[in-house]
């Protein structure tokens, strides 16, 4: 530990620093609440005067206006996934921090070194591991069939020493798997304790902005989904990828929960494969199921992710209530926004379930979470509720109000166009999304202002 470095303890509640740690912070009686953290050396005054430092501090930074800071774009890498591209908007970009979450096993060490073993071809990459030995990630690059002979791989997990070997390397892509086992030794503390993740995570930060490397940092997850270590995590890095789907699924869906380069909420799919990860083109066919027949409590929806409009299924199942207490169970929605529709279905169309189980799941794991699927969720209630199958050609979305008013969703003719092209002739959609033209001639679309006309279909 440098002499010049001093560690102090901070609590987390109200923010006083001790020079030890403590099981109750003294100022506000917390308890655990003392966090380990590095204290940087003050600058020495500078000249032969407090004034003469102070003015040479004072003349160092310059302050600049808007419209003389230039806009060109930061220069992107081709990563050779097209979905980790659109997900990451565009390529990756030089000198970005790139934070992928997930379940164990879901895929993001496959994901990154697939992507690490095709920039290698053409730029300077280097994979470190912490989790695994050598012979391990050598062997899955085996597996998958990628080439190994540019791919430069290191063990190790002390951050300093890891920084050393990146200045020797030059990397121009940089992958930490993962940054719960990278640890500083300017601290005391264990491994992926909160202090040592953020200070790792800092040094990694500082390192991509002065060289101008693209880093990849994976984290883990805790069993509510997400990402451990602290919150300021998220903050200090660029972009933010999580991983979702069942790891016995085979299907992945990569989302941008973060991104100073590019849409919120974008969406890449992929499939599990025996030789890795593989794109999937289409994603909107694996979303449907597409039954030979019209069944009850069945239908689809068209949900806008980043950039990209999909076509989901909707399906609910509503059966009577055994006990006394009836269940509301959602997979891929918000469980509170189901019990709050339910409510407005009630006052609003005279359709009571509070003696019913209702469940309602979106078909293929993924996750929606924009509310242009509240008329989607409540005709497919209704229609399993009164056994009475929806049409087969037919696609709902629109957000459903407390007052039963149907009210508008963005993109709305983006959303018809994908819906007829995939072979759907018929519409129930907010009468403020009317598309003014454009849509394949038989394709017809209804505006509804109210609830009870859109539930009249059912």
């Amino acid at each position: 530990m440098s002499s010049k470095t001093r560690i102090a303890y901070v609590c987390s509640a109200c923010g006083a620093a001790a020079s030890k740690w403590a099981g109750q912070c003294g100022e506000c009686g917390a308890w655990n609440s003392l966090q380990e953290v590095v204290v940087a050396p003050q600058p020495p005054a500078g000249g032969r005067g407090g004034r003469a430092g102070y003015a040479g501090a004072a003349t160092a930074s310059v302050v600049h206006t808007l419209a003389d800071v230039g806009t060109d774009e930061a220069a992107r890498l081709n990563t050779g996934i097209g979905e980790l591209d659109r997900t990451l908007g565009g390529g990756l970009t030089v000198g970005s921090v790139v934070l992928i979450g997930g379940d164990p096993g879901i895929g993001k060490s496959t994901l990154l070194i697939q992507t690490l073993a095709h920039l290698a071809e053409q730029h300077r990459a280097l994979y470190i591991t912490g989790e695994e030995s050598p012979q391990q990630v050598s062997l899955r690059a085996q597996r998958l069939g990628l080439p190994r002979e540019r791919l430069r791989l290191l063990a190790e997990t002390c951050v300093e020493r890891i920084l050393a070997v990146a200045a020797q390397e030059q990397p121009q892509v940089l992958v930490i798997d993962s940054i719960q086992t990278i640890f500083t030794e300017q601290l005391q503390s264990a491994p992926g304790s909160v202090a040592q993740v953020r200070e790792s995570a800092a040094q990694l930060v500082r390192h991509a902005k002065r060289s101008g490397a693209a880093v990849f940092l994976v984290g883990h997850v805790t069993k509510e989904g997400t990402l451990a270590g602290p919150r300021v995590l998220e903050h200090m890095v660029d972009t933010v990828l999580y991983f979702e789907g069942d790891s016995g699924s085979r299907f992945r869906v990569l989302r941008a929960v973060k991104n100073r380069f590019g849409a919120v909420n974008e969406l890449g799919v992929f499939a599990m494969t025996e030789r890795g990860l593989k794109e999937v083109s289409n994603p909107s066919a694996i979303f449907l199921s597409r039954h030979g027949a019209p069944v009850a409590g069945s239908v689809v929806m068209v949900t806008r992710e980043g950039t990209r409009p999909l076509l989901v299924e909707v399906q609910a199942l509503v059966d009577e209530c055994h006990g006394g207490n009836p269940r509301r169970v959602t997979l891929g929605l918000e469980q509170n926004r189901l019990a709050m529709l339910l409510a407005v279905l009630h006052r609003h169309a005279g359709v009571a379930m509070f003696d019913q189980d209702v469940y309602v799941n979106v078909v293929g794991g993924v996750r929606v979470q924009e509310t242009a699927s509240d008329l989607a969720v409540l005709m497919a209630a209704l229609s399993s509720f009164r056994d009475r199958a929806l049409p087969h050609e037919l696609v709902v979305f629109g957000e459903v109000g407390l007052a039963g008013e149907i009210r508008p969703v963005p993109n709305g003719e983006e959303r018809l166009r994908e819906a007829a092209k995939h072979g759907f002739r018929q519409a129930i959609v907010p009468k403020a999304n009317l598309p003014r033209g454009g849509l394949p001639e038989g394709f017809s679309v209804t505006g509804v202002e109210r609830l009870a006309e859109a539930l009249a279909f059912v």
